[in-house]
């Protein structure tokens, strides 16, 4: 695998905001399968589609479960997801019942990941577990959080939806998204196996090699063309040992 394939194949090319038409659908099918990333991740209706557009390509197809907020029911969660499995979903982005979260009500919690858990292996697919840090003002939720998640053998936890917005004394809506704070915890806190997924605000190369840099293996971007296209310009064709003296420290 070259350097530029193996920064590529840390993207979740998002394909998720609410105005997604059926062509915005194939157009961006179109440019993860040009770019080789990882996964194109999809809402529920359009796996199907995204499934036959990638066919014969090496881009999976990831959906989103309980979007982007998770009130869903556990049982309307665990039909999502087998719904999605069925319809060819490889990889799984799942949100928490955030009112749970911060109600600590860690049975519900542990019993709504365990449900999706045995869905997700009984189909061969990798779950995410969406904490939506932005709503989590206290590192204990996002701590217990990745304990569970270690103790139920999830695949990734990720920081956020990019949807998580907060209202600001302004009135106006916002979100952080991955921060540096937050992954560095979560990395601290998860078992060696469980991989690190940054949602929010990873926009530029840059951005890609910084949150690279604190141990996270997957991203969701919507800038995957600036991002890879820059990784083109900057790095090359560089050796293996080049490219990770360059890209140790996030630059």
């Amino acid at each position: 695998m070259d350097n530029i394939t193996a920064l590529a194949k840390m993207i979740d090319h998002s394909l998720l905001h609410p105005t997604m038409t059926d062509e915005d659908l194939r157009t961006g099918c179109a440019l993860a399968k040009a770019y080789d990333v990882a996964t194109v991740c999809v809402k529920p209706y359009a796996v199907k589609e995204a499934v036959e557009l990638l066919k014969g390509s090496g881009v999976l197809v990831c959906s989103v479960i309980g979007f982007p907020h998770g009130n869903s029911t556990i049982a309307v969660k665990v039909f999502e997801t087998e719904t999605a499995c069925n319809d060819g979903a490889m990889e799984i982005d799942m949100v928490v019942n955030i009112g749970k979260v911060l109600g600590n009500d860690w049975d519900y919690i542990k019993d709504e990941i365990a449900s999706i858990v045995a869905v997700t292996k009984k189909h061969n697919a990798a779950l995410k577990v969406i904490f939506e840090n932005d709503f989590l003002t206290e590192d204990i939720h996002k701590i217990k959080l990745c304990e569970i998640c270690s103790s139920l053998d999830v695949e990734f936890i990720k920081t956020s939806t990019g949807y998580g917005f907060v209202k600001g004394n302004d009135g106006k809506y916002s979100y952080q998204g991955a921060t540096e704070h937050d992954l560095l915890l979560m990395r601290k806190h998860a078992a060696p196996q469980v991989q690190i997924k940054a949602a929010g605000g990873v926009r530029s190369l840059d951005d890609l090699l910084k949150v690279k840099a604190l141990g996270v293996t997957r991203v969701g971007a919507t800038a995957t063309v600036a991002i890879l296209e820059e990784a083109k310009k900057r790095f090359g064709i560089v050796s293996d040992k080049e490219f990770a003296n360059e890209t140790k420290d996030g630059y």
